[in-house]
């Protein structure tokens, strides 16, 4: 992943029943890693015992065979992270198993709850103590010093206090509970392997299990697995307008996945389509920036009848780099991950297509890779509108002075990025480009600053 790119967020994984219950969360922690890729775990129960394994780093490295077969029992839940709230150290990876009242509770939750710091200020002055500094240990607290009869109404009690986006798995000695606030910010499948229900942020999970997609859980819906493997549905909260994420459209979710109506491959091909109708031009190649750009530019090409060429290819073996050389080589960040076919470039006019610019570093240097190859035209398309305000429902986003189009108007950035033209698609074209879903369920924050849910004074959001 380039670094001028948004942070993914957090990937959720549930089963219950099943015999291999911790290698099914394994390999659907694998399936979502793009998710997050600092941290995972996975808590499983057996003879009613929680019991916890995680580690930093991805799920292959933080898993060994061992550790996998000391994690017995038929149900478990698993989490992969991004810091969005809280530091990246081992004490905040997912998911988070603690001993109350109510007995072992354990949470994998992806989101970002926008008043976390309050309600911790408030628990700290009672007398918690918090061994994390997540946002999701808030929600444990909550639950622990709940007076209500049943864990499921604690946890609803819970859920009630806070505001935000959240999409959790819980689970108990005896139950697998999954719920997705009311606003719908982010995403939670259900699906069945057999006679287990399987819960998890994506699809994909579901295709390398060969589980069955059978539905994405409501805004506002909590789903209860019991031990005998029954589900029932309950809807526990207040109705609030629903506000999906439409960045999980634009780059986040997996290419080959379905979610909140629609199918990401195809809706980015029509936000490059959509590009190509909205800003046309002459060129000679439409060239993606991988792997984020790719869709969207096969659209491009399609719509605008110019050839796509895979001009840049990825690196996909290189992970984070702690040697840089002394000596200058230049752009060395970006060409560690990106490399140009010279010769699609000499002499070219080209078309390179992303789906966002952040801080506009790594696009400045993509260009003048490109333009040192003998490009004679580099245009810029990107398919998300201007991002010009920070994300605060589980995106790990820069602060506003660091989006180069909070302040900057697009021939700024583009004299930045010294491209001979730069476009975005529309904002209205890219609400056009849904096929399923109203335009109206979707949070639309980052471009606009119309946020549903103020942040208290910002503090402690992910910027």
């Amino acid at each position: 992943m380039l670094l001028d790119k948004f942070k993914d967020e957090c990937g959720i994984f549930g089963i219950k029943p099943h015999p291999e219950a911790a290698n099914m969360a394994y390999l659907g922690l694998y399936a979502l890693q793009h998710r997050g890729q600092e941290a995972a775990g996975v808590v499983s129960e057996s003879d009613g015992v929680l019991t916890c394994s995680k580690g930093q780093g991805l799920v292959s490295d933080v898993f060994t065979r061992e550790k996998l077969q000391r994690l017995r029992g038929d149900s478990a839940i698993g989490h992969v992270r991004y810091s969005t709230a809280g530091s990246n150290r081992i004490e905040n990876a997912q998911p988070i198993l603690i001993t109350c009242q109510h007995g072992q509770i354990a949470v994998a939750h992806n989101g970002n709850l926008v008043n976390a710091m309050e309600m911790r200020r408030k628990l700290e002055k009672i007398g918690s103590i918090f061994n994390t500094d997540s946002d999701s240990e808030v929600l444990l607290h909550l639950i622990a010093k709940s007076k209500q009869e049943t864990l499921e109404d604690a946890i609803i009690e819970a859920l009630n206090q806070v505001e935000g986006a959240y999409s959790c798995v819980f689970h108990t000695k005896d139950k697998l509970i999954a719920v997705r606030d009311p606003r719908g910010f982010r995403p939670l499948m259900l699906g069945t392997l057999g006679e287990s229900t399987v819960f998890a942020s994506e699809t994909c999970a579901f295709d390398l299990l060969d589980a069955q997609f059978q539905r994405e859980l409501e805004p506002g819906e909590m789903v209860v697995v019991n031990r005998r493997g029954m589900r029932r549905s309950m809807k526990p909260f207040e109705e609030k307008p629903i506000r999906q994420c439409i960045f999980e459209h634009i780059y986040f979710a997996r290419p080959d996945g379905f979610m909140f109506g629609e199918h990401t491959q195809r809706y980015r091909e029509q936000l490059g389509a959509k590009l190509a109708e909205e800003n046309p031009l002459e060129a000679d190649y439409v060239i993606p920036v991988p792997d984020s750009g790719v869709s969207a530019a096969l659209g491009y090409a399609r719509a605008s009848g110019i050839p796509f060429a895979f001009g840049l290819i990825r690196n996909h073996y290189v992970g984070r780099t702690f040697i840089e050389p002394k000596q200058s080589i230049r752009h060395f960040g970006v060409k560690i991950k990106l490399n140009p076919v010279r010769h699609l470039f000499e002499g070219k006019r080209v078309v390179l297509v992303d789906d966002s610019l952040v801080r506009g570093t790594t696009s400045r240097k993509i260009v003048k890779m490109v333009r040192n190859c003998g490009a004679t035209e580099v245009h810029m398309r990107i398919s998300a509108p201007p991002t010009t305000h920070p994300c605060y429902y589980g995106i790990d986003t820069p602060t506003r002075g660091e989006l180069i189009a909070s302040s900057h108007s697009i021939d700024e950035i583009r004299k930045y990025i010294e491209a001979d033209s730069l476009e975005y698609i529309s904002i209205q074209g890219m609400l056009d480009c849904l096929n399923n879903s109203s335009p109206e369920s979707y949070c639309k924050a980052c471009f606009t600053g119309d946020y549903v849910i103020p942040f208290p004074h910002q503090a402690g959001a992910s910027v």
